[in-house]
């Protein structure tokens, strides 16, 4: 699209004038976050460089004095952000107050003054939660289309209706495509991952284009990082049908952790590392380069485990130890006696949070596993305890395959144990 001028006459209401040219479109609307994402940018030769940047999704290099407010509203500097507008009285500088202090600018005189941009008060006024309605306009184009749209699916999804959030998001899609590709591959990437949720068959391919859209938006490597973790999840969902789509999660949770530190996203980043060591647990072990993979995966459990806490994540907690425990019992290693010994500690942690009444089979399958385990270790008086409840748990669930695995390490225990009585009687 080509840039436009804001309006080719003053438009004047109280104390506030506008002047021609004070805004040029296309502005990076809905680019960013909020609140540096709503922030009109002034027009004016020094900040030509940074809007062109932010529209395509980059930070600028050297942020211009007109413009102050904007970096620090980026550093999440929201106080000094207002202060840096306070004594400015031109409609950008007072809107923009108004996306950072809402209650500090009056709504109704700030729409008089914005000409086609007075649609935004409405879509900050919803963004922010102050209005249930979102904003509707028929003579919009472009991202101020895109951002009305955007709204509107909101609130269609609030409203349990995905299909009609994923039409609108479509549709701002096409209104966001001609002026900024990274606006349009946010908007494909929050589309797709609402076709997750429902069900819809197009997520995979709005996830896919969105990722294409986005490529060199450096300024948006948590929301690149969230939508590569998006399609990895599907992916790797998928492949409990169709197995042959097991490796191609694998370079979207790479393309994550490539994208992000711990400190930028914890839980994105433990989610990435948690689903990478999950796929390398499932591969099949048909190469040398299995038993790397499995060492991998150990490292990146562990790597989850600084984010995922028992008392503030004890779901993700749990699944990330119970990995853990098993990745240490069958990965290869000159440490593997230590490797068992740590194995039926983590197993142990986990069965605190395994009650037996809310949660048998869960309960049950750990007690196996970590009787196999004290059993590997020769430890057969604990052994035999912990298989013991864990049969009686599986022939309450009718489990009757997991019964029988259960007597097949106890069987074996016995075996051992009058292999061990014959070798004392004989004696050297």
């Amino acid at each position: 699209m080509a840039d436009s001028l804001m309006t080719s006459t003053s438009v004047v209401s109280g104390d506030i004038s506008v002047p021609p040219g004070l805004a040029v479109r296309p502005q990076p609307l809905g680019v960013f976050a909020l609140p540096l994402g709503y922030l009109l940018i002034p027009a004016g030769e020094e900040t030509e460089a940074a809007r062109a940047e932010m529209l395509e999704g980059r930070l600028p290099r050297h942020w211009p004095p007109s413009m102050r407010a904007h970096e620090l509203a980026a550093a999440g500097k929201r106080d000094a952000a207002i202060a840096a507008l306070e004594h400015r009285a031109d409609p950008v500088a007072l809107y923009n107050r108004f996306v950072l202090d809402p209650d500090g600018v009056d709504p109704d005189e700030l729409r008089a003054a914005l000409g086609e941009f007075a649609i935004l008060v409405d879509v900050v006024l919803f963004a922010l939660g102050r209005t249930d309605m979102p904003p509707r306009s028929e003579n919009i184009h472009g991202e101020l289309a895109a951002a009305v749209l955007s709204a509107q699916a909101t609130h269609a999804l609030s409203d349990g209706n995905p299909a009609a959030a994923i039409e609108l998001l479509d549709h701002a899609v096409e209104a966001a495509e001609p002026v900024s590709a990274p606006l349009a591959g946010l908007l494909l990437g929050a589309a797709g991952a609402i076709c997750r949720d429902s069900g819809d068959d197009g997520c995979v391919s709005r996830l896919q284009k969105s990722l294409i859209a986005l490529d060199g938006a450096d300024g948006l490597r948590v929301a690149r990082a969230e939508i590569h973790m998006c399609l990895a999840g599907v992916l790797h969902e998928h492949a409990q049908q169709r197995p042959e789509l097991l490796a191609t999660a694998v370079p979207h949770y790479h393309s994550t952790l490539q994208l992000i530190k711990r400190t930028d996203a914890p839980l994105v980043w433990a989610a990435a590392h948690a689903g990478l060591a999950t796929v390398y647990l499932t591969m099949p072990m048909v190469e040398a380069s299995g038993q790397l993979r499995l060492g991998v995966a150990a490292q990146s459990l562990r790597s989850a485990l600084t984010v995922y806490t028992r008392d503030e994540h004890p779901r993700e907690w749990a699944s990330v130890q119970l990995n853990l425990a098993n990745s240490l019992v069958y990965t290869p290693s000159r440490h593997h006696k230590e490797n068992l010994v740590e194995a039926v500690e983590l197993y142990e942690a986990i069965l605190e949070t395994r009650d037996r009444a809310t949660d048998p089979l869960g309960r049950a399958r750990v007690l196996a596993n970590q009787g196999n385990v004290l059993a590997h270790l020769g430890v057969f008086d604990d052994a035999k305890a912990k298989l013991y409840e864990a049969r009686f748990l599986f022939e309450e669930l009718g489990d009757d395959d997991s019964v029988r695995a259960v007597r097949g390490v106890l069987d074996e225990i016995a075996r051992q144990r009058v292999l061990s009585t014959a070798d004392e009687i004989g004696g050297p």
